[in-house]
């Protein structure tokens, strides 16, 4: 994978390694002429060949820079570029009743509101009981519209004490060409979140390549070496301001693991209640007592990181029609917005 964001054309890019791979190879001096579909099969092991003419159909297959057709051949030196959206899940996954509100869906994709405390998909700590266990049961006996079973194909996710709108694919060709959505970075995302302290200015850029910590494996941070991390970037507005803390507007360019957590913490405005990034503490204002309890009851409100999902933007995978999708805020962000409103309104 590139550790920048310079595109391969026409802007295959990275995004969430668990989600997404990227393949760049260089056919042998001595390889006989195959078709394009025959070679990666050959080359991409436990790839199907269903899964890599969907990646052909979908632009997300170059030859020399440029897309071409399942049936071109193969000639010795061509550079292939291979974008793959990986398969549903890699472990067995049960069906199980799990409560998740539907926003939208048809026979291809699926948005779901998903909320605070749902694991999208299992993990350590966290092995049922998760969405994508629910989606497994909802879809059983479901079909697409190419006829196929339908089964949940993920092309995102949200942590899971972040509360909103989820995309989900009902087929692996729909997956595909929502993976290249993704990668070119024309899905249209914006979040809300209460972060710690004022701002100085009323909108803003975060530029910073995201890694894990090397203290801490569980969380990213922003690494100052331009050739380690992945490429982020992360536009914001002030929607609201309350003295101590401020709501803000996030527009996501890029889709990595915690960003908006990880760059509010970067440049000194951690998420409110936010255990992983130093949130869930007291940053700014008094050492009043009363002010003390005023911001632990807020916490007890919102016993989580404050963000959430409100808009989600893409063009259907079948139809090409744009569709989008706003998410009010939930009631524990609402209840503690208004609780610094009236406070706010207090102390002037």
């Amino acid at each position: 994978m590139t550790n920048d964001d310079t595109p391969i054309e026409p802007q295959l890019q990275e995004e969430e390694p668990e989600l997404y791979e990227h393949h760049r190879i260089m056919v042998d001096k001595g390889q006989a002429m195959l078709r394009l579909d025959k070679y990666l099969q050959m080359r991409l092991e436990g790839v199907s060949r269903n899964r890599i003419q969907a990646a052909v159909k979908a632009g997300c297959v170059l030859v020399n820079g440029a897309g071409a057709k399942s049936n071109y051949k193969v000639k010795p030196l061509d550079e292939l570029v291979v974008l793959l959206p990986t398969p549903p899940h890699e472990l067995e996954v049960l069906p199980e009743p799990v409560d998740f509100p539907i926003v939208y869906e048809d026979e291809d994709v699926l948005v779901v509101n998903k909320s605070a405390g749902l694991v999208v998909h299992p993990a350590y700590g966290n092995w049922t009981g998760t969405l994508l266990n629910g989606l497994l049961y909802h879809l059983q006996g479901c079909r697409t519209s190419d006829g196929s079973p339908a089964e949940p194909y993920l092309v995102h996710r949200i942590d899971k004490d972040t509360s909103g709108l989820l995309l989900v694919a009902k087929n692996e060709a729909a997956q595909v060409m929502l993976a290249k959505q993704f990668f070119e970075h024309t899905i249209e995302r914006k979040y809300n979140a209460l972060v710690w302290g004022n701002f100085d200015e009323e909108q803003g850029t975060i530029v910073g390549n995201l890694e894990r910590s090397p203290s801490d494996r569980r969380i990213m941070h922003v690494t100052e070496d331009p050739t380690r991390g992945k490429y982020a970037v992360t536009h914001w507005h002030v929607l609201e301001r309350f003295g101590y803390v401020t709501l803000v507007e996030c527009v996501l360019e890029t889709g990595r693991t915690h960003q908006i957590r990880a760059h509010m913490q970067h440049i000194g405005h951690p998420l409110f209640n936010d255990t992983a990034y130093g949130g869930d503490r007291i940053l700014k204002g008094t050492t009043f007592s009363k002010y003390r309890q005023f911001v632990e009851n807020c916490f007890a409100l919102l016993p989580r990181q404050a963000l959430h999902a409100l808009v989600l933007g893409f063009d259907h995978p079948t139809t090409g029609q744009h569709l989008h999708f706003e998410q009010p805020l939930p009631h524990d962000m609402v209840s503690v917005l208004d609780k610094w409103r009236l406070y706010a309104r207090s102390a002037n």
